[in-house]
């Protein structure tokens, strides 16, 4: 029963995370023979330019002045700077003069990136908006390659490329992920719609954007699904690229790891809709892409368990087999402070944590805990506590789509 478990998992494995994105990719490459080219239009529309943040003014400012490099025509363009509520003064009302163009607003009650986002689009008189962070840098051509592509028939909302420039020597796990996940992401475009959007640099019709609900933790899945859903394509482009700025280390990244992924079971919670096949028309690359991949763990697992019983079965009944494991661990702890063995031990430890992620996102998802905006809220410990009795009742199925934040 083990290894049939184990043969399933590995099945499943290579499935979604080689046999899907190899299947996208054939996709894409008939797909794109059929898409016409675009025209370019002398009428550019308006554009307002929307950074949600609750950073420091500083650092607001650089952005501001990133937005305003831009080689899109200025008279059609403003920046709207949204400010969390929860970190919003009166001082903040100096970045209006950098420009006269720019404009700041207080985010909704009760705070959040998803009421701040809902305040600044209230404000904004742009045809097209365009959503970014506040540690990016944008390319001067990325606002205009985005609008050039919003000008195709039925394409709703499109996405930016977003490059992580290498931290050492070698690229981490977390960075060669977010590779393979760009590169997934143009291919279902292509074929259809890129399940989700870059948060760092991504654009919309105006007329398609809908109120986002409070707490809602991806925004940018919840709102380009909205659009896929009312027949809308979203689309992926690579030439709109903006810099990360930002380093993060194995344990930002899992924290970040662990929000995203409990924004994807409350994604399912909040927009059920995305769960048929009837009403979402990329819904196999949803169910594979976002869900599927939540039991990555449990099947490395299981291949993990049945390995790890061969392997007792092998040393109990073979003294040469056994006499090879002793080998293997002594040459182990001689190379242990080798640049080899450490780069390994690193790339454990980082695979070992976003496996941990997942689990602790699940955890949270299926509990209806979405305040995972804090580091303590995701910790190893608190998953922990997740797990033990709490002052939360475990969610009830029946009630899955009316949750709440607690």
């Amino acid at each position: 029963m083990l290894r049939l478990i184990a043969l399933f998992s590995l099945a499943s494995l290579l499935g979604v995370w080689l046999i899907y994105p190899i299947v996208m990719a054939a996709l894409a490459r008939l797909a794109a023979r059929r898409r016409s080219v675009l025209v370019a239009d002398a009428n550019d529309p308006t554009v307002s330019v929307i950074i949600a943040t609750r950073d420091d003014i500083e650092t607001t400012r650089r952005r501001i002045a990133n937005c305003l490099e831009t080689s899109y025509d200025h008279a059609k363009l403003d920046v709207v700077v949204a400010v969390d509520r929860r970190v919003s003064g009166s001082e903040w009302r100096a970045l209006e003069s950098t420009d006269q163009s720019v404009l700041v607003v207080t985010g909704d009650e009760p705070g959040g990136k998803a009421a701040t986002l809902n305040a600044a689009v209230r404000v904004c008189r742009g045809d097209i908006l365009v959503f970014g962070d506040a540690h990016q840098r944008w390319h001067p051509e990325a606002i205009g390659q985005l609008v050039a592509a919003l000008r195709a028939p039925r394409v709703g909302a499109v996405s930016g490329c977003l490059e992580i420039p290498k931290t050492g020597a070698h690229r981490s796990i977390a960075e060669r992920y977010w590779l393979f996940e760009r590169w997934l992401r143009r291919s279902e475009a292509v074929v259809h719609s890129s399940v989700g959007v870059t948060g760092a640099i991504w654009a919309v019709r105006a007329s398609l954007w809908t109120p986002l609900p409070s707490h809602l933790i991806l925004d940018d899945v919840f709102a380009p699904m909205q659009i896929v859903m009312r027949g809308y394509r979203v689309g992926f482009v690579s030439s709109a690229r903006a810099i990360e700025t930002r380093r993060h280390d194995a344990a930002q990244e899992y924290h970040r790891k662990v929000r995203t992924l409990t924004g994807v079971i409350q994604v399912c919670t909040w927009l059920p809709q995305v769960l048929s096949p009837i009403r979402n028309p990329i819904w196999p690359q949803f169910i594979v892409h976002k869900l599927l991949r939540l039991l990555t763990p449990y099947w490395v697992a299981a291949i993990g368990l049945w390995m790890a019983a061969v392997a007792v079965r092998s040393v109990a009944g073979s003294l040469s087999v056994a006499s090879a494991i002793v080998l293997a661990g002594a040459a182990a702890i001689c190379f242990a402070h080798s640049g080899i063995m450490k780069a390994a031990r690193e790339t454990i430890v980082s695979a070992a944590l976003l496996q941990a992620a997942v689990v602790v996102g699940t955890v949270n998802g299926f509990r209806g805990r979405w305040n995972v905006w804090h580091p303590e809220r995701s910790s190893l410990r608190g998953s922990l506590t997740l797990l033990g009795a709490e002052e939360q009742s475990p969610m009830n199925v029946a009630s899955i789509g009316t949750l709440v934040e607690p």
